[in-house]
């Protein structure tokens, strides 16, 4: 299926590039009119609205590990309240059955964990300059980060399972506790703290870079690197604990593999707390082949000593915590037959928007009888090819959708207004799939904010957005797909297209898109509730042709 995917997106490129000129922002363009003239056409171009339902879906339990990159802070949303991110993760060994040495002792342990970054100038010394890419919040805004040894083992098995199926973790962000779900038990992770590793009571995520100094003197070497949380830890207590955690383990069986490993030091617990009434979140990559605990130590006899490092990976289970104050905004369940007046678009475990376009059976019929013609039987006239014989040809469809004006709409240090690169990722939720013209849709860019631009268009300066459900309306017209629902989600990736489960989920929304768990920010919009103002409320436009049979 994927490489007929493949092979349909350039030829259909030019196709999708003339409906987009011809119905992009004009409700009715009449082209044969203007082409052939009135008396010479032989057909009519038009548009029909079709009332959908919008409303609310409140997400509780979200499934929070397997996540790509995660957040760490504190982010006050102007529209819903504060989220605080922390984050458990386990660590790998490089290497395993080590030999130190004769009487190693450690100088120092280094912390690395990149931030995502671009280079953006260079300075009057050639050196590389930075921005932060996913900084959220006010970038002066500091918080308090402790490193703890956590002693709570992230287990790869739910062992409640009989299919030896992976244990998953799921959010639990109603708690005010740094906590997750397992399905069977609720963990709070302060009941298992082993140790305090570092504690830093005014965190500031910088775009410096990252210098690193080797050697001294005449020798000096100076590198730079990408910006990053770095700490180096070589207080006495420090060198204490890691050596007895790390480097009085030679020749044990703690060292000698890595489930052995993770079960001895089953990994960190980096905890943010609030500091004041603001803050900022970052967003860390952990998966970086960069993100790693650096043990630099000696070893060798008195006159001839060698330096070494022995380092850990974050390799293994590692979960994001959340703990929400949405004290601006109540989120709750919508109504699905009315609709809802707005909605509420929350990332970090909050809430998403569910589309049914056509409604309940009568809806679908309704559709296909204007569509196509009845052959008075149930069903409706096919071709002798076996396709149905349409009374209206689909040029597009696509839902416009738009923003609430009464969110904040400040502009940041850099003249950008708050919600200005927001984007709405649409997607499949029978199927946990993205939308079949998302998949059609040619224009990636590995820069989020301009991928897939004709599927997802981008916030114009109304606050207006406009998603492509052209092909999934034809798959239902013509081929009789099943018609799905659609979510919306706020999104900062709409490359980043994974699905993660909902524990115990009691409707048709099973999974939710990981990109935006791992955004903070949120936005609210327009519904499809009577209640809305006609200009403002939530539509479902179709642009379609039809033979003029007069």
């Amino acid at each position: 299926m994927k490489k007929i995917i493949k092979a349909l997106k350039f030829p259909t490129i030019f196709t999708l590039f003339f409906l987009i000129l011809v119905s992009c922002d004009k409700d009715f363009t009449s082209i044969e009119s203007d082409v052939l003239g009135k008396e010479n056409s032989n057909f009519n171009t038009n548009s029909d609205v079709i009332v959908v339902s919008a409303y609310n879906k409140k997400l509780d339990s979200l499934q929070v590990n397997g996540l790509a990159s995660n957040l760490l802070g504190v982010f006050k949303d102007p529209s819903y309240g504060t989220t605080i991110a922390s984050i458990v993760t386990q660590v790998t060994p490089a290497r395993f059955n080590p030999d130190f040495g004769v009487n190693p002792i450690i100088d120092s342990v280094v912390v690395n964990i990149p931030y995502f970054s671009t280079q953006i100038g260079v300075d009057e010394n050639s050196n590389a300059i930075y921005k932060l890419d996913s900084l959220y919040g006010n970038p002066e805004a500091e918080f308090k980060l402790t490193i703890y040894q956590n002693n709570y083992f992230l287990r790869d098995f739910d062992p409640n399972s009989t299919l030896n199926n992976a244990q998953n973790f799921y959010s639990n962000a109603n708690s005010t506790l740094n906590s997750v779900l397992t399905g069977s038990s609720n963990v709070n992770f302060d009941d298992h703290i082993a140790a305090i590793i570092h504690e830093d009571l005014q965190f500031l995520p910088t775009a410096n870079a990252v210098v690193t100094k080797t050697g001294s003197g005449d020798n000096l070497i100076e590198t730079r690197s990408a910006p990053a949380y770095r700490v180096t830890l070589n207080d006495p207590e420090d060198i204490s604990y890691w050596t007895n955690t790390i480097i009085a383990k030679q020749d044990s069986p703690e060292l000698s593999n890595a489930n052995n490993f993770k079960d001895y030091f089953r990994g960190l617990y980096l905890k943010v707390e609030a500091v004041g009434n603001d803050g900022n979140m970052i967003l860390l990559n952990l998966a970086s082949t960069n993100a790693n605990i650096t043990i630099n130590y000696t070893s060798g006899e008195t006159d001839s000593r060698t330096q070494s490092t022995y380092t850990l990976n974050f390799v293994g289970n590692r979960v994001n915590t959340f703990i929400n104050n949405y004290n601006l905004v109540t989120l709750q369940n919508g109504d699905p037959v009315l609709g809802d007046e707005k909605l509420y678009l929350k990332g970090a475990s909050g809430s998403m928007g569910v589309v049914d376009i056509l409604g309940n059976n009568q809806g679908l019929e309704d559709f296909l009888n204007t569509y196509r013609i009845p052959n008075g039987l149930g069903g409706y006239e096919k071709d002798n090819n076996g396709n149905y014989i349409l009374r209206r040809l689909i040029n597009e469809a696509h839902l416009v959708i738009y923003e609430d004006e009464g969110i904040p709409n400040e502009e940041d240090e850099n003249g950008d207004v708050y919600h200005k690169y927001d984007r709405i990722y649409a997607y499949d939720i029978d199927n946990n799939t993205p939308t079949v013209d998302y998949q059609l849709d040619p224009t990636e860019n590995n820069n989020a904010i301009n991928s897939k631009l004709i599927s997802l268009g981008q916030r114009d300066s109304s606050g207006r957005y406009k998603i492509i459900l052209t092909e999934h309306l034809n798959n239902i017209l013509l081929r009789d797909s099943t018609n799905t629902k659609i979510g919306l989600v706020l999104s900062n990736n709409v490359n980043y297209t994974t699905t993660n489960k909902i524990l115990n989920s009691n409707d048709d929304v099973t999974a939710f898109p990981a990109a935006a768990i791992i955004s903070p920010r949120g936005t609210i919009l327009y519904g499809s509730n009577t209640n809305v103002p006609e200009e403002k409320k939530l539509k479902f436009k179709i642009f379609y042709t039809e033979p003029d049979r007069n």
